[in-house]
């Protein structure tokens, strides 16, 4: 069984979406491992973000994730990284198919309603940095 960290954003929460979402996984079979609102700060962020944090668009970036609580989650299941990313459909929403996501909800590379891990490796990583031990069941 694999993990994979999960990140309702703003607009994901913006537009009411996070049952629908949400709902999408379990029917998928999934497991929630933890699940919680949190404001995630500019620290935090700059952390999650690294690979980019230098890039031009790092700071409306920052703005966008920070603006409104969001719903961060660990999942486990069989194969759950490639099927959550096959789920989602591509990063940049207006490339994803109908019946995606981002495809459904999603509006651009950015607000795309949903974060998820690219890897088994960066799922473990993303969860110790969103969850604190304790957190997470299962």
């Amino acid at each position: 069984m694999q993990k994979t960290m999960i990140i309702f954003k703003p607009d994901c929460m913006e537009k009411k979406l996070a049952g629908t979402v949400l709902d999408r996984f379990e029917r998928a079979g999934f497991t929630i491992l933890g699940i919680k609102m949190m404001r995630l700060a500019p620290e935090l962020l700059r952390e999650h973000y690294a690979h980019v944090a230098d890039m031009p668009f790092y700071p409306a970036l920052e703005r966008f994730m920070s603006s409104r609580p969001v719903i961060v989650m660990a999942l486990e299941g069989r194969d759950v990284v490639a099927r959550v990313r096959e789920m989602l459909g591509p990063t940049d929403a207006t490339k994803a198919p109908k019946g995606t996501i981002r495809g459904d909800f999603g509006t651009s590379s950015t607000v795309n309603v949903v974060h998820a891990s690219d890897s088994v490796e960066n799922g473990a990583i993303e969860i110790a940095r969103f969850f604190k031990p304790g957190e997470i069941f299962g």
